[in-house]
């Protein structure tokens, strides 16, 4: 019996490294980007029911786990506040020394308002470089203003 979504990503983690996958396959079969199709195996997003039922196919799945992938989530994956992982904690270290100046850009040039992170894309990409290759994130959100009232 399966008590939570978070059993079912460690379910999906362990067949995902028994049998070699990659989350670019994944994403193959779900007809998504590898980027929102991670997220939701990680339990970040909600499967509909024939993307839950590939994903399951895929890594071995039983029924009550892929009617859990269909369950809304609750989001936010860290565990602590400030991430300890030092990949996470990178990202941390640009808002934190960044943020201001994101924020200040933003407004600028679109007004008062935040970017959404519900329409949403993110690309993920190598970048060939002969200094070392670099990792290239594009994130991309609609703006949404504040309204007055």
């Amino acid at each position: 019996m399966i008590s939570n979504r978070e059993e079912v990503t460690q379910l999906i983690l362990s067949a995902k490294v028994r049998k070699g996958i990659k989350w670019g396959a994944v994403a193959d079969v779900v007809g998504l980007s590898k980027e929102w199709t991670t997220a939701a195996c990680l339990g970040q997003m909600t499967f509909d029911k024939e993307q839950a039922e590939k994903v399951g196919e895929l890594f071995g799945l039983s029924d009550e786990a892929i009617a859990w992938l269909q369950v809304a989530p609750y989001k936010g994956s860290l565990p602590t506040a400030v991430p300890t992982d030092p990949l996470l904690y990178r990202w941390y270290e640009i808002v934190s020394v960044y943020g201001t100046t994101i924020k200040e850009l933003i407004h600028e040039e679109f007004g008062d308002g935040i970017m959404s992170a519900i329409d949403f894309s993110m690309d993920i990409n190598r970048e060939e470089d002969p200094k070392g290759d670099r990792v290239n994130v594009v994130l991309s959100g609609k703006f949404l203003p504040y309204k007055t009232y």
